[in-house]
């Protein structure tokens, strides 16, 4: 049985290419029947931290990613962060270091740098040369009396070459001349990441390793760690970068980032689930709208391309527009009156009172929005007291001769009406147009930039609705006033 796993370092929020990660994996587990585990990589622990980690694990549960093993669930192979593990690593250390494969490293940062630079000098690539490989007991003795804590480094044997058949890269080759002897254990007595990490996922009988292209050049360390305890070997999957539109890494300056910066713009989990398998992952046939059921079926590895995908936002707004449109309207409403609320158009009192009224807004505007943030802009019309033209054009539209009848004629017709619903909305144009003979965009656009300030919008007929009979009654008023 396949098993997988996505193991966040806690020092941030849930990147869009972490998540994107544990979603393959979450995909690779539910397509083979196997099962996807949560751990924690807290090894950095100057900048891990327990909201970090917190958001990790909301950023998933709203995606709907529910693990089967790991943090919050448990299971059979903990404790799931690292920290937390300390115990169960001591003993390979102590074996590595009998063996003769892993040694106790006295040497300071200062002369690590210093040799790092001598190296960048000569146009060598810096590693440790292994001035501490072969100390004798008595020289060991020496230094610890001189209260030095020692790291635990491995030691990496010469000239062999670490081959890694990878699913997505194909052959990748390095060779041991290149690494250096890397520290295992650092002076605090906490394991590094690529020794704790091998140490989890062999206790945790990973089968197949999926993770970024950048964790690449850890995995040749990591390998040798494997070899060293004689453990078996998970298969590797390295998923491409996640690159900008001008093809650099991802980063702020290409917009957001976060998983909750998309999930507070008003993204739907649903729709950032099917962007971001589509970044990298490439489906049978020209169909790209698929639910999470739809994407665990179909999902596999071999249909994961080398080459970098391209964060195109465009395409996002394009998918998560579909989402909203096709989701159940109260499910929209419900998402969208917070953001109503936060701009101080309504209450939440209001809209307990008003929920017609907010379902009808919402039903005029989601043709319109790509993600649910945007509807406050769309229906700041509104709740604006004053028209205010969107250009000239728009203020052109209200010069020709006939809009100041026909704007009389509006007021007459809405001012002695006895009720203000739909279908007395609906006849308004009939009766204008048989009262002034204006028709089409002559009859419709003069009465849409006087309530409005727009030539283009939404349905009309809705827009007054929303407005209500004295808000359009003042606004006929003010535009006659002071836009005529």
């Amino acid at each position: 049985m396949e098993r997988v796993r996505f193991a966040p370092s806690p020092t941030g929020h849930l990147h869009i290419g972490g998540a994107r990660t544990a979603l393959f994996n979450y995909l690779y587990a539910k397509h083979s029947g196997g099962k996807f585990i949560l751990r924690i990589e807290d090894t950095d622990l100057n900048r891990s931290t327990a909201e970090s980690e917190k958001a990790i694990i909301e950023g998933l549960k709203w995606f709907g990613i529910n693990w089967d093993e790991g943090i919050e669930v448990g299971g059979p192979h903990g404790p799931y962060r690292s920290t937390e593990r300390n115990f169960i690593y001591e003993p390979f250390v102590k074996k590595l270091i009998e063996e003769g494969k892993a040694y106790y490293c006295y040497c300071s940062e200062e002369e690590i740098e210093a040799e790092r630079q001598e190296a960048l000098k000569k146009g060598e690539t810096p590693k440790y040369s292994g001035r501490c490989r072969n100390l004798t007991d008595e020289e060991r003795k020496k230094l610890e009396a001189k209260g030095i804590k020692p790291v635990v480094r491995f030691r990496v044997p010469d000239n062999e070459p670490i081959i890694i058949d990878d699913i997505v890269r194909g052959r990748v080759e390095f060779n041991t001349n290149d690494i250096g002897d890397f520290i295992i254990v650092k002076s605090d007595g906490i394991p590094v990441y690529n020794f704790a990490v091998v140490i989890d996922d062999h206790l945790m009988e990973i089968t197949t390793v999926i993770r970024g292209e950048e964790h690449l050049s850890n995995t040749p360390r990591q390998i040798l760690i494997y070899k060293a305890l004689g453990f078996d070997m998970p298969k590797f999957a390295h998923v491409s970068l996640i690159l900008g539109k001008d093809r650099t890494k991802m980063s702020k300056r290409h917009g957001s980032t976060w998983v909750e910066q998309y999930r507070d713009a008003g993204y739907l989990p649903e729709a950032l689930i099917n962007f971001l398998v589509l970044l990298g992952w490439s489906p049978e046939g020209d169909e790209e709208i698929f639910s999470l059921e739809e994407l665990c079926e179909k999902f596999s590895l071999d249909r994961v391309v080398k080459n970098p995908a391209v964060f195109d936002i465009d395409k996002l707004n394009h998918i998560n527009g579909i989402y909203i449109r096709k989701s159940p309207i109260d499910r929209i409403v419900d998402l969208s009156i917070p953001y109503l609320v936060n701009a101080g158009y309504i209450t939440d009192e209001f809209a307990k009172r008003n929920r017609d009224w907010i379902t009808l807004l919402v039903l005029t505007f989601r043709e319109r929005i790509s993600y649910l943030s945007e509807i406050v802009e769309h229906a700041s019309i509104l709740f604006n007291d004053e028209v205010k033209f969107e250009d000239e054009e728009a203020a052109t539209v209200l010069k020709q001769d006939h809009v100041g009848r026909l704007l009389d004629e509006l007021y007459d017709i809405v001012k002695t009406s006895d009720k203000f619903d739909n279908e007395f909305i609906q006849n308004i144009f009939k009766e204008l147009k048989n009262r002034t003979g204006a028709k089409g965009k002559s009859l419709f656009m003069p009465v849409r930039v006087a309530l409005t300030g727009q030539i283009h919008g939404a349905e009309l007929v809705n827009i007054i609705e929303l407005l209500g009979k004295d808000k359009v009654l003042k606004r006929i008023e003010y535009t006659k006033k002071n836009l005529l």
